[in-house]
């Protein structure tokens, strides 16, 4: 019993450095080949721009490189359980290990150690890192590779809290700038002030708005006060935030997660027709690091089995399986965020359906 014992921790050992070792080895050779690929796209902007080699590292490369192994991560973890687990059952290493007492269960259990690990990685990284690396690549991208993209948002109207209402009819999203301000408050049903101003703009170190060439019209009962101040500027403090006029995509990736919880309790209020992928996003962070153990049931039922042909076939199936996944994936978030799919299904349908076909896989693979 002891020597089954002691077998099966070395057996546990040698499986979870094979399955981690391919899984980063995989995941480096997959990040520069794409870096190479990226970096000829984008050469023309990088030389542009008078760029140099730190600048494009540290102010691109430093935010994307950990998006990349992010995107790839569940990718690499299936194609790394099939590509070792497939040359162990074409050497007959797997038949042993079953016929000497160890249950296929018992021989699944350093997968899921290898897999937790990735889990717990993936999952610090969406909650902790990413956002931050993410605000550095969507700004670099925003400013360097769409410079050319239109940065001005027209006609915003927005509730930004239960009884104010502002409208702006022209934001430019790199200067910060708003044009042709308005807020109405309202006191019930009846307006209680009226400000206008021809241009707001943020300050980001005050954190405030300054209004510039503004008049306050002020109802009190049956009497109206009214200020101009045609020639002065004002600071004052609003609930909103330039991010909330963006005409970028990819501002709701670069936000921590208190500032999406915060966008969302705000986007209650404003009903601006974000919320499914405020929602989506904030699930996504959770949901998507279980990838993990789904691809790994996957990969281990799919290719414990020798087969004729080696490790050709099951790498081949396991490649495929992949691509249905982060198809399925972009499917789910494209009804999620355009046709009204509740985010958390979205989120959950590609994990539970691949878990099922997972399940159905485990019950065919050899005992």
């Amino acid at each position: 019993m002891d020597f089954i014992k002691r077998r099966s921790k070395i057996i546990d050992a040698y499986i979870i450095g094979k399955y981690l070792g391919t899984f980063i080895y995989t995941l480096a050779i997959f990040v520069v080949v794409i870096i190479i690929f990226d970096l000829s796209e984008k050469l023309d902007d990088f030389l542009g721009n008078d760029m140099t080699a730190w600048e494009i590292v540290s102010q691109y490369y430093a935010g994307s490189i950990p998006f990349y192994v992010n995107m790839l991560s569940p990718l690499m973890n299936f194609i790394a359980v099939i590509f070792f687990t497939a040359k162990m059952a074409d050497q007959t290493e797997i038949v042993p290990i079953l016929s000497g007492g160890v249950s296929f269960n018992r021989f699944l259990r350093p997968y899921f150690i290898s897999a937790f690990i990735i889990f717990a990685i993936n999952l610090a990284a969406n909650l902790y890192m990413l956002p931050y690396t993410n605000k550095i690549k969507n700004a670099f991208e925003n400013q360097v590779i769409k410079k050319n993209d239109p940065y001005t948002k027209s006609n915003i109207h927005m509730k930004i809290d239960e009884n104010t209402y502002i409208y702006i009819d022209n934001f430019d999203n790199r200067s910060n700038i708003g044009y042709r301000f308005s807020l109405d408050r309202f006191k019930g049903d009846v307006l209680e002030k009226k400000l206008v101003a021809e241009q707001i703009s943020y300050d980001s170190l005050k954190r405030v708005w300054k209004l510039t060439n503004y008049s306050i019209r002020s109802i009190k009962d049956l009497k109206e006060n009214m200020v101009y101040a045609n020639t002065k500027t004002k600071d004052t403090v609003l609930d909103m935030k330039p991010d909330d006029f963006s005409v970028y995509d990819n501002v709701v990736e670069s936000m921590t997660g208190k500032e999406l919880a915060d966008k969302i309790d705000k986007e209650k209020i404003r009903g601006s027709g974000v919320m499914n992928d405020l929602l989506f996003e904030q699930y996504k962070r959770y949901i998507q690091p279980l990838s993990a153990f789904v691809l790994t049931l996957i990969g281990v039922a799919l290719s414990s089995r020798k087969v004729r042909g080696g490790v050709g076939l099951p790498l081949g199936i396991g490649i495929v399986l992949s691509f249905l996944f982060i198809v399925l994936n972009q499917f789910a978030k494209m009804f999620s965020t355009k046709g009204g799919l509740p985010p958390l299904l979205a989120n959950l349908l590609p994990v539970l359906l691949f878990g099922l076909l997972g399940l159905y896989l485990l019950r065919r693979a050899p005992k």
